[in-house]
């Protein structure tokens, strides 16, 4: 978890694609779309500073609708998923959405102009799942952190329903994590502790 979140403002400059209807516009998608909410990030920045909360309006607006998020809960709860009752499985995804969208929401304030590089990438055309490469700068003088995108076709929509950071899966990460807390606690128990989670960030 520690990992996700030490980089998790370089994610979310990337996040809220708009919808393609061809595999080989995917790059073009990324790279539009970053431009657009990094431009907002940067234009408001003073207002954002003063009203932090104002964040979450942008957030809402261009990453949730972009996002596969049944796909990415289903994934993080692996075979638990199958376990859960449909109530269950809305609940997590609803409480699992709010806990990514609250993290990086605040996470995106910290932005300062890091620079993105988007990799060389080949798309056969009719593809409907595709991985798009990025670096981004860490502002930090160290070398640039690879970022990935795993983006599938959902009703005409690329939507994306990974992230890979560093080599590093963000469902991965977060599956190990809902695993040992569906061990101890169970699915009801899960639920619990990511709205105990999400209540912490909203306050």
């Amino acid at each position: 978890m520690k990992f996700v979140k030490q980089y998790v403002g370089a994610v979310l400059a990337l996040w809220g694609m708009a919808g393609a209807a061809a595999a080989d516009s995917a790059l073009d998608v990324v790279r539009t779309t970053a431009d657009q909410v990094l431009a907002q990030v940067t234009a408001n920045k003073m207002r954002l500073d003063q009203d932090p909360k104002g964040i979450y309006q942008l957030v809402e607006q261009t990453v949730v609708p972009r996002f596969d998020f049944t796909t990415m809960t289903q994934a993080a709860l692996g075979r638990y998923w199958r376990r859960a009752t449909p109530d269950q499985q809305a609940q997590v995804t609803n409480e699992f959405k709010e806990l990514l969208v609250r993290t990086y929401a605040v996470a995106l304030l910290g932005y300062s102009g890091q620079q993105i590089e988007y990799m060389p990438v080949r798309l056969t055309v009719g593809e409907t799942d595709v991985m798009i490469p990025t670096r981004i700068a860490t502002g930090t003088g160290g070398p640039p952190v690879p970022i990935n995108y795993r983006m599938h076709v959902v009703n005409g929509d690329w939507l994306v329903y990974d992230v890979v950071i560093d080599g590093v899966s963000l469902v991965t990460n977060y599956r190990s994590t809902f695993a040992s807390s569906v061990q101890r606690r169970g699915i009801d128990g899960l639920i619990q502790q990511l709205a105990e989670r999400n209540a912490q960030l909203r306050g």
